[in-house]
């Protein structure tokens, strides 16, 4: 079995400015390409779950997801780095859906189609609702990224680079 990181997107990989579905206002946060690549070099796989509510609201639809997730994984590829995949959930929370983070469909996706030890997995994630998704899905090791601190997470710190102190084989 393998091990992994799972990464929240907005406010763990880019600037959370809500509902983001457009190059120019995709701002990556400082420490993001030196974190996920000191986390490849351990031999983790990356993974990205993301909630997309934006789709179901009517404010972008899949393509335009599609297409930032493209040009952000070849952003990714330019630094060395490979994101194993990127799992999104486009619904609201009215539609009570098994993907939509506390829930952990994005999760058991990635487990079977990759082999991954939950156990010795990572989840990193900036709201609750991500912590509550990480250790439904049996992982231990969750890491709160915010400037506020999260009791649910094994650990809280202020940004991604941060993770680096905690994450260390």
């Amino acid at each position: 079995m393998k091990k992994a990181i799972f990464l929240d997107r907005d406010g763990v990989i880019n600037v959370d400015k809500e509902y983001i579905y457009k190059i120019e206002d995709f701002e990556f946060c400082h420490g993001t390409f030196e974190t996920l690549k000191y986390f490849q070099n351990l031999g983790y796989l990356l993974f990205i779950l993301t909630n997309q509510s934006g789709i179901a609201r009517g404010y972008y639809d899949e393509n335009d997801f599609e297409k930032l997730t493209s040009w952000m994984l070849l952003e990714f590829h330019k630094q060395g780095i490979a994101i194993t995949k990127v799992y999104h959930c486009p619904h609201v929370p009215e539609d009570n859906c098994a993907c939509r983070k506390p829930n952990i469909a994005m999760f058991e996706f990635a487990k079977k189609e990759f082999d991954i030890d939950m156990k010795i997995s990572w989840m990193l994630g900036d709201k609750l609702s991500d912590i509550k998704a990480g250790k439904n899905a049996g992982i231990i090791n969750t890491i709160f990224i915010n400037n506020l601190a999260c009791k649910e997470a094994k650990y809280s710190v202020k940004n991604i680079l941060d993770t680096i102190n905690l994450i260390k084989k």
